[in-house]
């Protein structure tokens, strides 16, 4: 197989008009909806899905929301509003630190944060980051929780399993409560909720499952990061967005996808799954991405083994087979 670095170079037009398409037949005739309801998070994958959404059903039949709360982005709000207003869709926003407080959310996670760090004292801000020496060496995933103080200095500690396990639980919350949410404005409305996960994100298990995994279309699943970034282009993405670093804008010391998931840029990434899933020699793989096989063979061991740890997330709930 031909591999280079333009192997996920698509035809924005022909792309476009296809995911409409089929936005348009889902909603219609799979659902029997109306219209569709988009989150907007400022980045570039909500603004793809919102935009071909626009084109799909119209400006009027697409209602976008922003979910801001206590640890987002400020730049979140902002960049939503504008990819609204380049749309001309309605967009509401709602705030959620009310209901993560009910849940305990931030309570659960200070806990945490205080049982490492018991020096610290607020105001602080925290995250959580992998070892980004992925090609370097053969290692283990294994989270570092970052603190960033008042002062500006950062302290750094591993991060013991079981609470990583609780950090995340809480976490995820987040998440689950936008798509509450979400389902919530869409049900009112006979809406349809859009999902903004990627391929590269779907294939590695890069979503939570109920919550922005919850959705009831995934137009850009097809679509590898690299390619998303062609689209936004296409269809008039402010640049802002488009240069955006991507983020899960859940922590409130702000971590990007590479630092908190991948431990390599987008663009890498994506190529490395591709050559992976078209059995592309690894000294060609190599090649054309300017690494040592050995770095691509690391790479390859971690990705197979996200994707196998996350499977399940990417299945319908088991049920027991019956023959009766």
């Amino acid at each position: 197989m031909d591999f280079s670095r333009d192997v996920l170079r698509i035809d924005p037009e022909t792309v476009c008009l296809h995911i409409e398409r089929f936005i348009r037949d889902t909603v219609k005739h799979v659902y029997h909806g109306k219209g569709i309801v988009v989150g907007l998070s400022g980045g570039v994958d909500s603004a793809v899905a919102a935009a071909l959404s626009v084109r799909a059903v119209g400006a009027d039949r697409v209602y976008t929301v922003l979910l801001p709360e206590r640890d987002s982005n400020p730049v979140s709000r902002e960049y939503g509003r504008m990819m609204a207003d380049v749309i001309g869709v309605q967009c509401d926003e709602v705030e959620l630190t009310p209901v993560l407080e009910r849940f305990g959310v931030y309570k659960k996670r200070d806990r945490i944060v205080k049982h490492i760090f018991p020096e610290i004292d607020e105001p602080y801000k925290f995250r959580l980051v992998l070892p980004q020496n992925l090609l370097e060496r053969d290692r283990l995933n294994v989270y570092h929780i970052e603190v960033l103080r008042e002062d500006g200095s950062v302290l750094k500690k591993r991060l013991p399993y079981t609470d990583y396990l609780e950090v995340m639980a809480a976490n995820d919350i987040k998440q689950r409560a936008r798509m509450t949410q979400l389902h919530y404005e869409a049900e009112k409305r006979n809406y349809i909720v859009c999902g903004t996960t990627n391929y590269s994100e779907m294939a590695q298990g890069f979503f939570v499952k109920y919550g922005d995994g919850g959705v009831d279309i995934e137009p850009i699943a097809m679509l590898y990061k690299n390619q998303v970034y062609q689209l936004a282009r296409y269809l008039g993405v402010p640049e802002e967005i488009i240069k955006r670093t991507p983020s899960p804008d859940t922590y409130s010391f702000e971590v990007s996808d590479q630092d908190f998931y991948f431990c390599m840029p987008y663009d890498l990434v994506d190529h490395l799954i591709y050559a992976l899933e078209n059995d592309v020699p690894r000294e060609r793989a190599a090649e054309v991405l300017s690494l040592e096989p050995e770095q691509v063979e690391r790479a390859w061991k971690d990705l197979s083994h996200r994707r196998e740890m996350t499977e399940h997330l990417r299945r319908i709930p088991p049920s027991p087979e019956i023959t009766w």
